[in-house]
């Protein structure tokens, strides 16, 4: 009778227990451990996106984003990585996505501030291309946030190099805050969500937005520097604001520059419940919405704009801000609102499409440059582990021979494509002596280093086989050819010249 009873109130004592109690949220460390690894790596950190918004009110944390583009030359080692992490991190999360090349879908994480009043979208994954993988977990110290975690990628050189994206965010929780809001009347449909849909033109490496509201033209032109209501992140030469309203509103984009000052240039719009303005930055002009200005806009008679905030004239200067579509009859740089240089003015009439064609053979020249240093580091490490595999040094040499002279001859192809490239653009000259004289000085530093290597070889070994002896002629014979086309091209330039 007594272990019966003590059976039935051990039964009666789990039933009672709270069905929804969860045990605390663990992060992803294996998802985050690669993350890591792929920024230290590869990242291109001096040009990540990272920013945190707070609660005005209270000070807490509402988001913060990290991006960071990486090139990865050894995707046959870290990716699978990727693909192992997600996987074994994969029970953690509420929500979870593989999306493979090809395939169609877009993937965008909403980025909640203000109560969740304010929304930005961060794009993660934006061609058919790319391969993605994405987790959402509930924040493990704050349960109204949520952690995102995305790496995108593609393949080039027939998969021997990956150059894709990380990244981690943190927000609110869109699923509890749209459903708070609307059960307290604070949230309705799109009929009045007014969104900001932008894109940065082929001209401009802006990073960070801010926004302005007021309700007038006249506050407007009163916000401080310090006044503004969101920021928007540049993800992929695209970034987003969404608000609802229960009125239409005047508002105000500022890039933020590098070194976190404001450009002294800004785009006035209208903010009409219901719409979308989609804008195109450039530099110093910006491609207007011209559907939205003459049904709503500035053209409409409903401007809300007063008339020198529609010529894009600052009221208390007098001084001219960002014009639509025409600029100001001359190239400005934002950082200091003077005429940009020959060299600027060269990049910026360049078609959109031509000047991405020429910054991806820059990038694929910069990879092939690293796969080159790659190629020596077996023989370094001999080098570096005493006598006992100094003794294999003549080995471990033959065996990547076959390596360095493939991945200088590629390379050398990536230089003469690029250059080809460059001159078929109709650059100004300063740009053709710069190339010819910092970019093969260079150049020249690369193939010089992996002679100087071979000279180091042979004091350690005391002799060189002849397919190392191949090998660093073919190097020399690099050597003289950037050396003759410097001669041929600087007239104070000459071969036996340091």
């Amino acid at each position: 009778m007594i272990i019966m009873l003590l059976i039935a109130c051990s039964a009666i004592t789990t039933a009672s227990a709270d069905p929804t109690a969860a045990a605390p949220q663990k992060k992803p460390e294996n998802v985050i451990r690669i993350m890591n690894t792929l920024i230290d790596k590869f990242g291109a950190k001096e040009r990540q996106i990272y920013s945190v918004n707070r609660n005005p009110n209270t000070g807490a944390i509402e988001s913060s984003l990290r991006a960071v583009t990486f090139y990865c030359d050894a995707p046959g080692t870290y990716i699978p990585q990727v693909v192992d992490c997600f996987t074994k991190d994969e029970p953690l999360s509420y929500q979870f996505m593989h999306l493979a090349n090809p395939n169609e879908q877009k993937v965008a994480v909403d980025v909640l501030t203000n109560n969740g009043q304010n929304r930005t979208e961060v794009n993660v994954r934006m061609f058919k291309e790319e391969e993605l993988w994405f987790m959402c977990i509930k924040n493990p110290d704050n349960p109204q946030l949520r952690d995102v975690y995305a790496i995108s990628w593609r393949y080039y050189e027939d998969k021997k190099v990956a150059s894709g994206s990380v990244y981690m965010i943190t927000s609110l929780r869109p699923d509890l805050y749209q459903k708070n809001m609307s059960s307290a009347g604070l949230l309705s449909d799109n009929k009045n969500t007014f969104t900001l849909d932008g894109r940065v033109g082929y001209d401009l490496n802006d990073s960070l937005y801010v926004v302005y509201m007021a309700d007038t033209a006249e506050e407007l032109n009163n916000v401080k520097d310090s006044d503004f209501v969101a920021t928007m992140p540049v993800v992929n030469k695209r970034f987003t604001f969404s608000i609802e309203l229960d009125k239409p509103k005047v508002g105000r984009i500022r890039t933020v520059m590098p070194d976190g000052s404001l450009c002294k240039l800004w785009t006035n719009l209208d903010f009409v419940p219901g719409e979308t303005y989609r804008i195109t930055t450039h530099n110093g002009y910006y491609d207007e919405d011209r559907d939205y200005e003459q049904r709503v806009g500035r053209y409409s008679g409903k401007s809300l704009l007063n008339s020198q905030q529609i010529r894009g004239v600052d009221d208390a200067s007098g001084e001219s801000v960002l014009d639509p579509n025409e600029g100001n009859g001359e190239l400005v740089d934002p950082r200091t609102n003077t005429p940009v240089s020959e060299m600027e003015e060269w990049r910026m009439s360049m078609m959109p499409q031509k000047y991405v064609d020429l910054d991806q053979k820059r990038r694929a020249l910069q990879v092939k440059m690293k796969m080159v240093e790659s190629a020596y580091e077996p023989i370094a490490n001999a080098m570096s582990q005493g006598p006992a595999f100094r003794a294999r040094l003549g080995y471990y040499v033959d065996e990547q021979c076959d390596e360095i002279l493939k991945q200088n001859k590629e390379f050398d192809k990536c230089v003469t494509d690029f250059v080809k490239t460059i001159k078929s653009l109709n650059p100004p000259q300063s740009l053709l002596n710069g190339l010819y004289t910092d970019g093969y000085k260079e150049i020249l530093e690369v193939f010089t280093k992996q002679s100087n290597s071979f000279n180091e070889i042979y004091k350690a070994r005391g002799s060189l086989s002849k397919k190392a002896q191949k090998t660093q002629k073919y190097i020399n014979s690099l050597i003289e050819k950037y050396m003759n086309e410097m001669a041929r091209h600087i007239p104070q330039f000459t071969p036996n010249s340091k």
